[in-house]
């Protein structure tokens, strides 16, 4: 894998072989990652695993022409041949009105801020230590009867970009990761459980045992689960499956979305759509964030920005070509992978807690349900109707109940944004995050 600055070279060198076959401009990003992790089952080894890949991307433009092509070869012979090919499908593909590079005026410009991305590796024998004492502890739990097994793993990689008009920049990211699953229960009435965590900074995740006891707890609660009768109830949303809600927002105010008119929210921009004291933060330069980045796909900056403000949606989520369809600015939102034009993406979205305590939240549900895991793929991001399998627990005159699984919840999302509420029990630990959230109204279906 390349040093950043040597990734940034390689860029330079391919747009410059790009620009003497005849392209008018360009840009180019290298990807490059190495990864080691350890799996232990049952107290053994099941798996080592090493890896290293490399990716380089080209989009070259010819007048309004583009193409974007990609190699894992990074061979000198295989980049010429990538830069010719490139410049030859631009010439033969349809012109673009709103095809070209960002906007020269608001390309980053000094040096990125250090975002705290980077951090030793552990060795082989650490990381299986880590693994065999998540899966121990797991095991641990009065109720569980098997596992699924443990890992624990170490990641390093680089990003860089450079482009034809001015722009040239690099950063390095690591990442640590710990999982364990087991199972509780026998036969037809097993239950699985698992926990996971994932940080730049191994000192930032919670402690291996901790995991373990999450994942065996959690199987274990799981077990005989019961249905529920069907009718509009409030259902509590955990933290764990409550930020795909926050994601299925970030979907739907994409400028791809808004610019093609499939978006529920196209007409919503400036409008309140959340209850009041409802606010939505987006923060690439969060020290530590599992998104931080210096900069976006098409080597703007990046900069905090507020999606939802008391209620109110502050805005779309634009790169340059969105952004031109709707004849506006780009917003510093593009992302960039190695075989495709840049999308739109957030960063280190987090929707900021409310006043009220979880118990004080749920204390006036007679009948309720509170929401684990969600199951399907059941959202709509044009009409926004939503419908999805759910497990967790009933909720009972203010008191967490026991399990039940197999419902259906469903709503319009316009309508749980509105009644949502939030609890005070926010923590920051992936790149979407939410405290509980609680949602009245909601169709639930069961027996």
């Amino acid at each position: 894998m390349l040093r950043p600055d040597e990734a940034k070279d390689r860029c330079a060198a391919l747009l410059a072989r790009a620009k003497a076959l005849g392209a008018d401009a360009g840009d180019a990003v290298y990807l490059g990652k190495s990864s080691q992790s350890v799996e232990m089952r049952l107290g053994a080894l099941e798996g080592v695993d090493r890896s290293e890949a490399e990716h380089l991307g080209l989009r070259v433009f010819v007048g309004k022409r583009s193409a974007t092509v990609s190699s894992s070869a990074l061979d000198p012979a295989s980049l010429d041949e990538l830069a010719e090919r490139a410049v030859l499908m631009a010439r033969g593909a349809p012109e673009d009105p709103f095809a070209g590079l960002a906007p020269e005026d608001m390309l980053m410009q000094g040096t990125p801020a250090d975002l705290d991305l980077v951090s030793d590796a552990p060795g082989p024998e650490a990381l299986r230590q880590t693994a065999l004492e998540i899966e121990d502890a797991a095991r641990a739990i009065a109720g569980v009867t098997n596992s699924e097994g443990a890992s624990a793993s170490y990641g390093r990689g680089v990003v860089a970009l450079v482009t034809s008009h001015g722009f040239a920049g690099a950063y390095e990211q690591a990442n640590h990761s710990r999982s364990g699953a087991v199972v509780a229960g026998q036969g037809s009435g097993m239950e699985r459980g698992m926990a996971w965590r994932s940080a730049h900074h191994g000192e930032d995740l919670l402690p291996p045992a901790e995991i373990g006891r999450l994942a065996g707890s959690r199987a274990v609660e799981r077990l005989n689960p019961a249905s529920m009768k069907s009718g509009q109830m409030p259902v509590v949303f955990d933290p764990r499956v409550g930020r795909s809600l926050i994601g299925h927002l970030v979907h739907a105010i994409s400028g791809s979305e808004i610019a093609r008119g499939a978006s529920f929210l196209a007409d919503c921009e400036g409008h309140r759509i959340f209850a009041p004291g409802i606010t939505i933060a987006d923060d690439p330069l969060l020290p530590r964030g599992m998104r931080s980045h210096p900069f976006d796909g098409e080597g703007l900056p990046a900069a905090a920005s507020r999606l939802v403000e008391d209620g109110v949606l502050a805005g779309w989520l634009l790169d340059s070509a969105s952004a031109r369809k709707l004849g506006r600015r780009p917003t510093g939102h593009a992302a960039r992978g190695g075989g495709g034009s840049p999308g739109v993406a957030a960063s280190n979205v987090t929707l900021l807690p409310g006043r009220e305590s979880v118990t004080d939240m749920i204390a006036d549900i007679a009948d309720g349900v509170w929401v684990t895991e969600l199951i399907g793929q059941g959202f709509s991001v044009v009409t926004g109707d939503y419908s999805r399998g759910a497990s967790g627990f009933r909720i009972v005159d203010g008191q967490v109940a026991g399990p039940v699984a197999g419902i259906t919840i469903a709503a319009n999302m316009k309508d749980m944004f509105a009644r949502m509420r939030a609890a005070d029990d926010l923590e920051i630990i992936q790149a979407i995050n939410v405290p509980t959230l609680r949602i009245d109204g909601m169709t639930v279906a069961g027996d």
